[in-house]
């Protein structure tokens, strides 16, 4: 399975509010467009970010073992999740390279 970081975002106005004052960032563990390779059991990607790990895992296990987002995902092997950060959330598309197997 292929995990590639879609989008990272920073909500500037929650950060403000709720943050304390470091430097108000997105997340800098991932860059947009990293790929890393998921080869299955629960051992998480070489320089993956555990926290996201942790977020992302069900749904990684759940297509790596041929679960469907359809209809709700445009084509089967595929689903959009990201990591828990309500400030700082990162997406990531998952692409089952063998869906179903």
């Amino acid at each position: 399975m292929r995990i590639t970081v879609l989008r990272k975002q920073l909500y500037e106005d929650m950060a403000e509010t709720y943050l304390s004052d470091y430097p108000h960032v997105a997340c800098d563990f991932f860059a947009e467009g990293d790929s890393f390779l998921y080869t299955g059991g629960a051992e998480m990607p070489a320089g993956f970010c555990p926290w996201a790990w942790v977020d992302i895992y069900p749904s990684v296990n759940a297509l790596a073992q041929g679960a469907t987002c359809t209809p709700w995902q445009k084509r089967d092997g595929v689903n959009i999740v990201c990591c828990s950060d309500g400030v700082r959330p990162v997406s990531f598309l998952l692409e089952a390279t063998e869906f179903g197997a």
